[in-house]
C-alpha cells in the first residue's frame, strides 16, 4: 500500500513521486520512440493524428477544466494557427520560428476574444466563441490572398536546416516532442501562482477577489494560453492534412474538442490525453465495426455523431469524472487491495469544484 505522505516542502510538487510511477511512465515513453521502427506508415499517421488532439485537447483542458470557461469555438483557434504557420513558411520563415510564431499570432486572437469575453459566462460564453468560429470559417474562405479561400491551401513541408521532416516516422517524432513539451509546460505552469489562480478562479470568483487574484486578467490570459497551444497543434495539424480549406475546421471539431475534455476528466491534463484517445480512436473503430451490423443500420446518416452522443451520455450518468476518474479508481484498488472497499469513492456532496475534478 502506499500513503501519500509529505516528508519535505518539495514533495507536494513531485511530478512523480513513486518509484514505479517514474519506471511505468519510462517504459510508456520509450515505447513511443521505438514504436517508428516497426509501426507501418498507416499507424503512424494514426498516433501522429492523435498527438496533435492531445495538444489541441490539453489546449481546451487549460480553459475550460482548470479556468472553468467553457469554449465552442476552439476550431478557430486551429485554423489560425494552421493558416498562419502556412503562410509563413510559403514567405521563407524557418519551421523553428514558423511554429511559435503561429502560437503566438492565435495567442493574440484569444487575448482579443477573451478580453470581452469574461463579461459573460456559461452559456452566453459558449455562444459568443461559437460566433467567433463561424465568423472566422467566413474570413477564412475570403480571404483569398492569405489563405487562398475556398480554393485552399497548400501547406510545405516540414524542414529544419535542409532536411525534410515530411517523412511518417520524422513528423511522428516532431509531434511526440510538441506534446511532450506542452505536457511539461503545463504540469509547471499548474503548480506555480498563475495555475493556482486559474483553479481558484475556476472555484469561485468571489473568493479569488477576495484573495487578491485579478480575475479577468486571469481569464484573459487562460483565452490567450488556451488559443496559443491550440495554433500550435493547429500548426502541426497543416503538416497532416497538407493542404487546407475552410471545411475542416467547422464546429464539428469544436465539439470534438469538447467531448475530449469532458470524456476524459475536466480538470487532468492526463483527462484530456485520454479523451483526445479515444475520440480520435472512435471514427476508426466505427468503420471497423460498420461491417459487422445489419445494412439498415450502418448506411444510417450521422451514425458517428449517434455514436459520439452516446458515449458522452453514458460517461455523465455512470462516471462524471470521466477517464480520469476511472483510472484513479482502478489505481487505489490495486495500491490499496486487499483493503480495498466500494465505499471508497462512494459519491458525496461536495462543497467546492475543485474537489468535483479529483
Amino acid at each position: 500500500m502506499k500513503f501519500d505522505y509529505n516528508t519535505r516542502y518539495r514533495d507536494g510538487f513531485a511530478l512523480l513521486r513513486h518509484a514505479d510511477q517514474r519506471v511505468l511512465y519510462g517504459l510508456l515513453l520509450a515505447a513511443l520512440l521505438l514504436t517508428p521502427l516497426f509501426a507501418t506508415p498507416f499507424l503512424l499517421g494514426e498516433l501522429t493524428y492523435v498527438f496533435i488532439l492531445c495538444v489541441a485537447s490539453m489546449g481546451l483542458m487549460a480553459l475550460t477544466g482548470f479556468t472553468g470557461q467553457v469554449s465552442l469555438g476552439h476550431a478557430a483557434f486551429v485554423a489560425i494557427g494552421a493558416y498562419a504557420h502556412a503562410y509563413a513558411l510559403s514567405k521563407g520563415v524557418p519551421l523553428l520560428l514558423s511554429l511559435p510564431l503561429a502560437a503566438l499570432v492565435t495567442g493574440l486572437a484569444g487575448l482579443l476574444v477573451g478580453i470581452p469575453a469574461i463579461r459573460v459566462s456559461g452559456l452566453y460564453l459558449a455562444m459568443v466563441t461559437m460566433a467567433f468560429a463561424i465568423i472566422v470559417e467566413q474570413l477564412i474562405g475570403h480571404w483569398d490572398s492569405v489563405t487562398g479561400g475556398f480554393t485552399g491551401l497548400a501547406v510545405e513541408d516540414p524542414r529544419i536546416a535542409g532536411w525534410s521532416l515530411g517523412g511518417p516516422k520524422a513528423f511522428y517524432y516532431l509531434c511526440l516532442v510538441v506534446l511532450v513539451a506542452v505536457l511539461l509546460g503545463l504540469l509547471n505552469l499548474l503548480r506555480s501562482a498563475i495555475g493556482r489562480a486559474f483553479v481558484g478562479v475556476r472555484d469561485s470568483e468571489a473568493a479569488a477577489y477576495s484573495l487578491g487574484i485579478h480575475v479577468n486578467a486571469v481569464k484573459a490570459s487562460a483565452f490567450a494560453l488556451s488559443a496559443a497551444i491550440t495554433g500550435l497543434a493547429g500548426a502541426l495539424l497543416a503538416h497532416h492534412i497538407k493542404y487546407l480549406t475552410p471545411d475542416g475546421f467547422t464546429l464539428l471539431l469544436s465539439l470534438e474538442l469538447v467531448l475530449m475534455v469532458v470524456i476524459g476528466g475536466l480538470g487532468s491534463l492526463r483527462g484530456a490525453i485520454l479523451g483526445a484517445v479515444l475520440i480520435s480512436l472512435l471514427p476508426t473503430a466505427i468503420s471497423r465495426i460498420k461491417p459487422m451490423l445489419p445494412e439498415s443500420v450502418a448506411k444510417q446518416f450521422g451514425l458517428e455523431i449517434f455514436i459520439f452522443g452516446l458515449v458522452l451520455a453514458l460517461f455523465v450518468l455512470f462516471e462524471p469524472a470521466g477517464l480520469n476518474g476511472r483510472w484513479l479508481k482502478l489505481r487505489a484498488l490495486f495500491e490499496s487491495f486487499p483493503l480495498y472497499r466500494r465505499d471508497t469513492f462512494k459519491r458525496q456532496k461536495r462543497y467546492m469544484k475543485s474537489e468535483r475534478y479529483r
